[in-house]
């Protein structure tokens, strides 16, 4: 028995997941920000819906950042920031189960936006306020697809997200921008769940 049984049990049944991925300005969800934030909804049948967004973070891009995910300032320049992207992710991913590839990354940019907009006191004027986060943190139940893959597939010598796609035959098309890895995720996470039961 896995950590992540329940995930592909939840999967089988035919329960709703968003797998979701983000591109940022670097590592520390604390100081640096989210600029790329792509999802895809899906069930047992497949995908049933794409959510993609770039995101101006109110800061420069970094060179290093930018080498590894081709975002650049002039890309981000123009768009909205994460209150206005924030609200859109939450209506799409709504109650279903979250997939992530090292979810702990992802959802602690996630959650560190939240808690920046979220407010006790909701009852104060929207228009005056702007966004207010209804949750300091993200309520869903969230499915790590890097300890779910570690644990369908023991003693494999890489779990990046790319790696894994190449050992499973999963199509990469734009690696590191967050729409096309959110979707390899969604791969990853239903390869795993063909393994485990395959060996259960």
């Amino acid at each position: 028995m896995g950590g992540f049984d329940w995930a592909a049990e939840a999967f089988l049944q035919g329960a709703e997941f968003t797998a979701f991925d983000i591109e940022t300005t670097g590592l520390y969800c604390q100081t640096d920000r989210i600029v790329e934030l792509g999802a895809v909804k899906f069930d047992r049948l497949g995908i049933t819906a794409r959510f993609s967004v770039l995101i101006n973070p109110g800061m420069p891009m970094p060179e290093g950042a930018s080498r590894v995910n081709g975002i650049d300032d002039a890309m981000l320049r123009d768009k909205a920031p994460i209150e206005a992207a924030l609200p859109d992710f939450l209506r799409f991913s709504g109650g279903s189960i979250l997939v992530a590839h090292n979810a702990p990354f992802d959802c602690g940019f996630i959650n560190e936006s939240l808690k920046r907009y979220y407010r006790e006191d909701r009852e104060l004027d929207i228009a005056e306020r702007g966004f207010i986060s209804p949750f300091r943190e993200l309520p869903n139940q969230v499915a790590d697809t890097l300890v779910f893959a570690r644990e369908a597939f023991p003693r494999r010598t890489s779990y990046k997200l790319q790696d894994l796609a190449a050992a499973f035959g999963i199509d990469t098309k734009e690696a590191h921008r967050a729409a096309d890895d959110a979707r390899v995720c969604m791969e990853v996470f239903t390869a795993c769940v063909k393994q485990i039961r395959r060996t259960s």
